[in-house]
């Protein structure tokens, strides 16, 4: 079950793991819409005719992981806690190479070059873009032949995830983000408590998603059944980034009867471990449930033969991408927060297990 919250109670905010006691159900829960304001919408990636759709998702307390008796579960799944989210829009879609190498490959620099733009003469938010450092060139095709034109972005780092958001906020003047992991759930769950948005039969999956059964590879996005809030490829197609580091425990440090409220582990200097959410196309159907959490390891890059390693490209991560959320009202914690990941600086491999 889900529990709106009223509009009054957007601003309610709260660091990483908070225990905080709400009001009374007496005294909110009652209006179960988004704000007025918030629309869906589709964006425009300046200076191209490349669009996305931004989907609103309204604010709400959900139970988060999975449940004692679900099949195929994990440990660090739960224990089930209460948490609460505030409004915000979500990607009707993963993000593509189309939008991806905007960024990564400068193609909009190419081409304000190609038209001679002043580009000491341009909006503030158009030289703020422009000095966003781009990802260096690929060790391999990054694609690694599985296709690109209207496909999911795959095989790129945590970092380079984040960068590409601060680059398409200054871009368009909205500020994106990557979800927190609570906000991912919640998102896909989109009002259910079964082990799918659809329910716990996994034989349904293909209805709604790529995974392992019914693909040799990622596939162009939307092409199946979106869930119950207009999210495409939530359980499959690709894995998805989420901004929050990994602490196997961290469930059980929350509380199982008050809602920890917008929850996040914000991202350090370290590469490892964090977090992705979602199934992917070579997933097995049980890893892609709603409760499902994946854990970033240096694996993700064993045929990068630099070293230290690309902080931009995961070589082996070919089953990973990402989906973008906009906040109503952004919590403290993630205002102007930007990448601190730094480049080779972590635990050892055998420390991310």
């Amino acid at each position: 079950m889900i529990i709106p919250l009223s509009h009054g109670r957007t601003g309610i905010l709260a660091v990483a793991c908070a225990l905080l006691v709400l009001p009374t159900a007496s005294s909110w829960g009652q209006d179960p819409t988004t704000p007025e304001e918030m629309k869906p919408y589709t964006e425009t990636i300046a200076g191209t005719d490349i669009t996305f759709e931004m989907v609103p998702i309204p604010g709400g307390t959900f139970m988060m992981g999975s449940p004692d008796d679900e099949a195929d579960r994990t440990e660090h799944e739960g224990p089930q806690h209460p948490v609460t989210i505030a409004p915000f829009w979500m990607g009707k879609h993963e993000v593509t190479w189309d939008e991806y190498d905007e960024f990564a490959f400068s193609f909009d620099l190419r081409r304000k070059e190609r038209e001679g733009v002043d580009r000491d003469a341009q909006p503030e938010g158009e030289r703020n873009a422009d000095a966003i450092t781009r990802p260096t060139p690929p060790y391999a095709d990054e694609t690694f032949g599985l296709g690109r034109e209207g496909q999911p972005v795959i095989c790129i780092t945590l970092h380079a995830a984040m960068e590409y958001c601060r680059w398409l906020s200054e871009k368009t003047g909205h500020t994106y983000r990557l979800p927190t992991e609570a906000e991912w759930e919640y998102a896909a769950r989109a009002g259910t408590e079964t082990a799918f948005h659809f329910g716990d039969d996994p034989a349904e999956l293909e209805e709604y998603d790529w995974f392992f059964e019914n693909c040799e590879g990622p596939q162009p996005v939307g092409q199946l059944k979106p869930n119950p809030w207009g999210l495409y490829d939530i359980h499959g197609n690709v894995a998805e980034w989420v901004l929050d580091h990994y602490i196997e425990d961290l469930y059980s440090q929350r509380s199982q009867d008050s809602p920890t409220v917008r929850p996040v582990v914000v991202p350090d200097a370290f590469e490892y471990p964090y977090i992705a959410r979602g199934g992917s196309w070579d997933f097995d159907a049980y890893d892609c449930r709603s409760a499902s959490r994946h854990v970033s390891n240096p694996d993700w890059s064993v045929q990068d033969p630099q070293r230290p390693q690309s902080i931009w490209w995961h070589t082996d991560a070919t089953f990973v991408g990402f989906r973008i959320v906009r906040a109503f009202e952004e919590q403290p914690e993630l205002i102007d927060f930007k990448s601190p990941i730094i480049k080779g600086k972590g635990p050892k491999p055998d420390d991310t297990q």
